[in-house]
């Protein structure tokens, strides 16, 4: 990578119990922390509101051009970062903060039912798991607010995105710990992303 290229990350803004959403702090600790010196970090705070979300996104694919976006969610109850591969389009029942449902429950009309990030989760979660980090991948974003916002990205950035759960509880949910390792985590899917964009233009 030889010009400087944009990564986007999002976190969530206030939700429940959490009047500062830990996503948005760790957002905030990536900005701090950088991705190396060819990578420009911008970074977003999504409300917890479907309309909202879903034009955020939309916006910030059509004026950034980001080359990746990563958005990061809380997982309450868990000690884990969650790699997720898979966005739903249906199924959005749950209401928002603004006490909202998308129409038809789902993101995007016409849509896929399912879209899958270009990056492959298992090869990335693998490598950490095998250094003795709690790092998992899954297929199931949780048809809340955090699938929501995926599959967007998913839909406007053509799967260049990622979405991580990030843990509550446990030793990872320190900033000190969390935040290397998602740096590690992020550039390792940068790396990705360009083997997949060579073997594309071979």
């Amino acid at each position: 990578m030889s010009e400087r290229e944009l990564v986007v990350v999002t976190g969530f803004g206030p939700f429940r119990q959490f009047l500062v959403n830990p996503s948005w702090i760790t957002a905030q600790g990536l900005k701090l922390a950088g991705m190396g010196r060819h990578i420009d970090v911008y970074i977003k705070e999504l409300p917890v509101s479907y309309s909202s979300t879903q034009r955020i996104i939309a916006e910030l694919w059509q004026t950034l051009r980001p080359k990746f976006a990563v958005h990061l969610g809380i997982a309450r109850g868990s000690s884990l970062v969650i790699l997720e591969q898979t966005g739903k389009n249906s199924g959005y029942s749950t209401r928002d903060v603004c006490s909202f449902c998308p129409t038809d429950h789902r993101c995007i009309e016409g849509g896929p039912e399912k879209l899958d990030s270009v990056v492959n989760m298992r090869a990335i979660s693998k490598h950490f798991k095998q250094a003795g980090m709690d790092v998992v991948h899954s297929r199931d974003a949780g048809r809340y607010l955090c699938d929501f916002a995926y599959y967007c990205s998913l839909y406007h950035g053509e799967r260049r995105a990622a979405f991580i759960h990030i843990p509550s509880s446990g030793s990872l949910s320190s900033a000190g710990r969390l935040v290397p390792l998602l740096q590690e985590i992020i550039v390792m899917m940068l790396d990705q992303l360009e083997e997949v964009k060579c073997h594309s233009e071979t």
